[in-house]
């Protein structure tokens, strides 16, 4: 075997289909996607015109749907012109003025809930502050805030004046944010006096602060919200607070008419590897996919109460929390805090009290309220919850199942999604009303969005079970358009192989008999044992299949003699075993994954801890575990660690 083409030997086989009574009421019925994907197959810009019309408001219509002259920079509706803010907030005012656009609660249970008019005002109010202080279209606006209103206040203020937005995730350092502000030129920042999370006051303005003192002369204003209400420097003819930036503003800000292809916002990656890339987003493009993406895959009603867990530091905030559910005119939950706060029915007692319908959030949060047993959940009342979802990377199956049975009370259809910053909103997804979902599999792209496993050649993979390279074959609306400042850097990224025709996703996967794609991992994380190519993703499930696993995470290392071996960090249910129970859990482990999946997939080294190294956002970061496994010395950055006392105990210090 030669090339990208991965084995895969982990089959799953249970089926769930929507019931009779979830398909009769849902927005995309069978026939209706049939047709959404026929109409897509026979005229592909025709099918996105049509959508962008009917979705989007235009203040001068668009003329030309997709522009190709400088591919790989594809342009969308490049000759119209509308703007997002409008299309989020005024457009509803007629009909939804009193209807709650956000609800929000504090992790010390402070709640507030904004109308669509009141959202109106308070945004104008906060455009008309930036625009007092010299803000500009085109210019770029940081936002380093906690989870709250005002952080979509102000991204949907910077849209609604044509300011390019870079929202920096709270838990990011100081040095995290210096680099984004340097590389964006950024000349206003928005930040709070702090955050809370975990009962602990995160130090934001401290943060910027400190950024702002090592570099960042393109700084020209901080405004800062009192959140917290600790003691914090201000620096004169710098620092404004947000009460007193607003003092006086008008509650009408008539929004500034854009072209399609203005930048909304750039979204900086981690930089674990190097400088951070900014991804850049068109305005009319990310915001039709954001639109369709909430009402096909989330199947968005007027009465819906939504809750995507995620924070506005990353796309998944973006696309469904600031922008699409707003768009389609919907309620949110927002939530500042740690899901464990004061214990792990936090979640459920929120989705009880504020009636939510549809609850999305990552397999890592899954993962960690599953180890806390069912009691927490099961206290409370989830009778609201018709739809559930997960998002960030590939669920394991009986993480899966637990959703599905302990939250969803078999009651509820599964939304696995597989999308990227980069991408702007889903590719891959069920359809709720219409798709048969698989545990672990996201199952079907969306209509017009063409995805494909192809092997080395760029040739589509037939066969079954076979993995390849996730590509897609044809450009989409909410596709980035560039790494902002570094053209070359985007064709060099995304359009490395293949003649520059198709986008590579970075990500390996594979077709079942049906055509369901499974999402194997990262291309960088396929180990190569003794010939034989295996997905880690698929190790992992089999680790977290045994009774006694709640989570695990699986790298190579260098073997001189099968090239790498499999090294398996494990989280346990309860405590953590040491010594000789350790000893015994690690070869019972072994003999399961054996059993699971073949002896070539036996993990050679097994470690426990309480557990594993992940951002605050709760991505795991696999390269710091890919050093760990190495025994090598860590030299990159950890500031974002969730925990680091994890660090010792992986290495075995502890």
């Amino acid at each position: 075997m030669s090339g990208i083409e991965i084995n895969s030997v982990l089959i799953e086989n249970r089926l769930f289909k929507p019931s009779a009574e979830f398909t009769a009421r849902a927005r995309i019925k069978p026939d209706d996607l049939a047709a959404l994907h026929k109409r897509a197959e026979e005229d592909y810009e025709g099918f996105w015109a049509d959508l962008a019309r009917e979705l989007i408001d235009w203040q001068k219509p668009f003329t030309q749907t997709l522009d190709e002259s400088n591919a790989p920079h594809f342009k969308w509706f490049s000759d119209g012109e509308m703007n997002v803010s409008y299309n989020c907030i005024d457009r509803h005012l007629a009909k939804h003025a009193d209807k709650t656009a956000i609800i929000f609660e504090g992790e010390g249970g402070d709640v507030r809930k904004l109308t669509y008019q009141q959202l109106h005002d308070e945004v104008c109010e906060f455009a008309n502050a930036l625009k007092a202080h010299g803000i500009r279209e085109g210019d770029r606006v940081v936002i380093y805030m906690p989870m709250v209103p005002e952080a979509v206040i102000a991204m949907q203020a910077c849209a609604r004046i044509g300011a390019v937005q870079s929202v920096v995730f709270g838990g990011f350092s100081a040095e995290s944010l210096r680099d984004r502000i340097e590389d964006a030129q950024a000349v206003m920042l928005i930040t709070a006096d702090g955050g809370t999370r975990g009962g602990k006051i995160v130090p934001l303005k401290e943060a910027a602060d400190k950024a702002l003192s090592s570099g960042c002369d393109c700084i020209k204003n901080v405004i800062v919200l009192k959140r917290t209400g600790h003691d914090i420097a201000m620096q004169e003819g710098r620092d404004i607070w947000w009460s007193d930036a607003i003092a006086g503003q008008s509650n009408e800000c008539e929004p500034v008419w854009v072209n399609a292809e203005h930048p909304l916002f750039l979204l900086y990656t981690s930089g674990s590897t190097g400088k951070p890339k900014g991804i850049q987003h068109a305005s009319a493009g990310y915001l039709l996919n954001a639109i369709t993406t909430n009402l096909w895959v989330f199947d968005l009603r007027d009465e819906d109460i939504f809750w995507c867990t995620a924070d506005v530091g990353w796309i998944t905030g973006h696309t469904y929390v600031a922008y699409g559910p707003l768009a389609a005119a919907s309620t949110i939950v927002m939530y500042e805090g740690a899901p464990v706060i004061p214990d792990g029915g936090r979640f459920w007692k929120m989705v009880e009290e504020h009636k939510v319908t549809i609850f999305y959030t990552a397999p890592t949060a899954i993962r960690a309220l599953m180890r806390l047993g069912d009691d927490f959940p099961n206290s409370y009342d989830l009778s609201s919850l018709r739809l559930l979802g997960t998002v960030g990377e590939p669920i394991n199956p009986e993480a899966w199942m637990w959703y599905h049975t302990v939250i969803g009370k078999e009651n509820c259809p599964i939304v696995d999604t597989w999308w990227q910053t980069e991408t702007g909103a889903h590719v891959i997804s069920p359809v709720p009303g219409v798709t048969a979902t698989k545990p672990g599999s996201c199952t079907l792209p969306l209509p017009g969005m063409m995805a494909d496993v192809v092997n080395e050649e760029g040739e589509s993979i037939t066969e079954a079970n076979t993995g390849g390279y996730l590509v897609i074959k044809k450009p989409w609306p909410s596709m980035l358009r560039t790494v902002w400042g570094d053209d070359q850097r985007y064709a060099d990224t995304y359009y490395p192989k293949f003649g520059g025709k198709y986008y590579l996703a970075g990500d390996s996967a594979r077709r079942d008999e049906n055509g369901y794609f499974w999402i194997m991992g990262r291309i960088d994380d396929v180990l190569n044992v003794s010939g034989h190519r295996l997905g880690t993703m698929e190790v992992e499930s089999a680790l977290v299949a045994h009774d006694a696993v709640v989570e695990a995470a699986v790298v190579g290392r260098p073997h001189e003699v099968k090239g790498e071996a499999i090294v398996a960090f494990v989280i346990c249910k309860g405590e953590r075993p040491t010594g000789e129970a350790a000893e015994k859990m690690a070869k019972e482990l072994r003999d399961w994954v054996g059993e699971q999946i073949g002896p070539i997939a036996k993990p050679d080294d097994i470690r426990f801890a309480e557990g594993l190294p992940k951002t605050r956002s709760g991505k795991i970061m696999r390269r710091l575990l890919r050093t760990i496994a190495a025994g090598e010395e860590i030299t990159s950055d950890t500031s974002t660690l969730e925990n680091e006392a994890v660090i010792a105990q992986l290495q075995g210090k502890a």
